[in-house]
């Protein structure tokens, strides 16, 4: 129910009028801060020629992890984490184009059922296996690796008289890569976890963002973003997997204002 209010919320911000004659002050900012995921249900199909299997995981359930709730006892890139680059256009200041990443986690839940179909071991299989980690182990642990470049559209919301605290609204939409780092066992063998090109995602954010002075704001966020993996690296063989993530992003950020120019006034002789 939460979700449905902040959603309504965000989709009401943007018939929302700009209660100034230009409210848009700031241009280019960084941004860093933590995230949860949920996933949907997905299929894994596992490739292996010199092991006779060529099978697939129907419907598979997937969790993050999020780390964030020990930040003090590890570093601060361990957990969740994501970033953000982006600038807005000087000439049209509501639309702007952004650098972003979120270091997501991903890994099959062990204990559940998986239905495998296909062959394996050079022999067709339909059935039902129990997932436990050190026969069948999935995860993209370190992680799923979503980076996107965005286009961006700011909306005002409201602010303080003197401006020094203003909402706004942005929606962004983008496409980019996906870099995640495969780590998993196939019947007892496993792979050589690291990192690697995996596919591409999209995906659509609406974050509502709080501006504090002239250089700092807050970020809090919801994200739907879809990943299509391919080639990820298994024993002896490849695999490909696509999922939808939803996620819930608070980010703390840096602005670097647009600079004014100073008017030169017009004299008379």
């Amino acid at each position: 129910m939460k979700y449905i209010f902040v959603f309504l919320l965000t989709v009401l911000s943007f018939f929302t009028k700009a209660q100034t004659a230009n409210p848009f002050r700031s241009r280019m900012y960084f941004s860093w801060g933590y995230n949860k995921e949920w996933y949907s249900s997905s299929t894994i199909k596992v490739s292996q020629p010199s092991q006779g299997n060529n099978f697939q995981f129907n419907n598979v359930s997937g969790e993050d992890k999020i780390g964030w709730d020990k930040l003090f006892q590890h570093e601060v890139t361990i957990p969740q984490y994501n970033y953000r680059f982006g600038f807005f256009l000087k000439k049209h200041q509501s639309w702007g184009f952004e650098f972003n990443y979120d270091h997501t986690k991903y890994q099959m839940i062990p204990g559940q059922y998986a239905h495998i179909t296909g062959t394996l071991h050079g022999r067709n299989v339909d059935t039902n296996v129990v997932i436990v980690d050190s026969v069948n182990f999935w995860k993209l642990n370190n992680g799923a690796n979503f980076f996107l470049f965005n286009v961006m559209k700011r909306f005002y919301v409201c602010g303080t008289k003197n401006g020094l605290v203003k909402l706004y609204s942005i929606f962004k939409l983008g496409i980019g890569p996906v870099i995640p780092h495969t780590e998993n066992t196939m019947w007892g063998h496993e792979n050589t976890p690291g990192f690697q090109f995996g596919g591409l995602n999209a995906g659509f954010e609406a974050a509502y963002r709080l501006e504090i002075t002239k250089y700092l704001f807050l970020d809090l966020a919801q994200k739907v973003d879809y990943a299509n993996y391919w080639g990820l690296r298994v024993y002896e063989g490849k695999a490909k997997q696509s999922f939808f993530t939803y996620e819930v992003i608070g980010t703390l950020g840096i602005i670097l204002p647009y600079r004014q120019q100073k008017k030169q006034e017009e004299t008379s002789k």
